[in-house]
């Protein structure tokens, strides 16, 4: 048996410029971490040949054409195993359409677990640019690309999403104590809803050209946040995460709704200088920004709201437990 352990992700800034139709004419870049909460995908050898696939169902099949989880049938197809295999995956969040990358996580895990049972050594960057292409080209998904990288690479990064296609990515150093400072500061709370997040991607995707100046402020506000994280000015990270959460609004009709927003004025009436709905928006997480000293309050506010601790800056899809006889 084989197990992987591959993290989820909330990303800060510059979401949106990391789909092609942008980046590919004006350069796209992101600042986006990886969190201490998981996507696990196991897979184990079968006395048959046929396929188990369990997730919040069980599908046994005999073979992958009649597989309906489809992140898990384009990966078996993607490492060319034809069958005699169990697998199975376990996360950390309550359902998809968290707004954390976990469709993403699971791609980039299942990539992982399949490439370790065939003993084939893969390179980090592999993995996330097959994870692209199966959600991307195959399953044609309205996504971008951040997720996959983040997944596959882990850490607190910015990326560069360049006009060639190339992938720039490097971990953000600040001092220890900015990061825990950082991750300490920043809450997350479960409004309660999941959503597909294809209607909103799509409206997203289409709107790019009405929207190019909304994205190239966001786009700025990247390297804005990355220059003060690195000055260790913690703070200063959730008035950039309100002014670009003003600016994300605008991209799409459904990335805030009215319950949305007034959760999230509750939040900043109670202390919160900042935040954003995590992901496409539309539900999910809400993501705050909350000074020391305030976090009672926020958390007293919001307390009809399940509040969902975290870490930043952890490590990318990895083995964690790998015997096979």
């Amino acid at each position: 048996m084989i197990i992987i352990q591959t993290p989820l992700r909330v990303s800060l800034f510059g979401g949106g410029t990391d789909f092609p139709s942008y980046f590919l004419e004006h350069g796209g870049c992101v600042l986006t971490s990886a969190i201490d909460k998981y996507i696990f995908v196991t897979i184990k050898k079968r006395f048959d040949a046929k396929f188990r696939i369990g997730y919040t169902r069980t599908e046994m099949v005999d073979t992958i054409d009649q597989i309906q989880h489809e992140l898990i049938r384009e990966a078996l197809r993607k490492t060319e195993i034809t069958g005699g295999v169990e697998i199975t995956t376990m996360g950390d969040i309550p359902d998809q359409g968290s707004g954390l990358g976990s469709s993403s996580t699971v791609t980039v895990g299942a990539l992982h677990a399949m490439y370790t049972f065939k003993r084939e050594l893969v390179l980090t960057e592999r993995l996330a640019s097959e994870a692209c292409e199966i959600e991307r080209e195959v399953l044609q998904k309205p996504i971008g690309i951040q997720d996959q990288y983040i997944a596959a690479y882990g850490g607190f990064r910015f990326m560069e999403f360049t006009t060639s296609g190339e992938v720039i990515s490097y971990r953000i150093a600040p001092s220890e104590r900015a990061i825990r400072r950082l991750s300490e500061n920043l809450l997350l709370f479960f409004t309660g809803v999941t959503r597909k997040a294809d209607n909103i991607l799509n409206e997203q995707k289409r709107n790019i050209k009405d929207k190019l100046s909304i994205l190239d402020e966001m786009k700025q506000i990247v390297h804005t946040a990355c220059d003060e994280v690195q000055k260790e000015n913690v703070d200063a990270i959730g008035a950039l995460l309100h002014q670009s959460w003003l600016l994300k609004k605008q991209l799409a009709s459904q990335i805030s709704n009215g319950s949305l927003d007034d959760m999230y004025e509750t939040a900043r009436r109670a202390g919160a200088t900042g935040g954003k709905i995590s992901g496409a928006g539309g539900g999910g997480f809400l993501l705050l920004y909350v000074p020391q000293g305030r976090h009672d309050s926020v958390r007293d506010a919001l307390k009809g709201f399940q509040e969902y601790p975290f870490s930043l800056g952890q490590d990318g899809s990895k083995v964690i437990f790998d015997y096979q006889r």
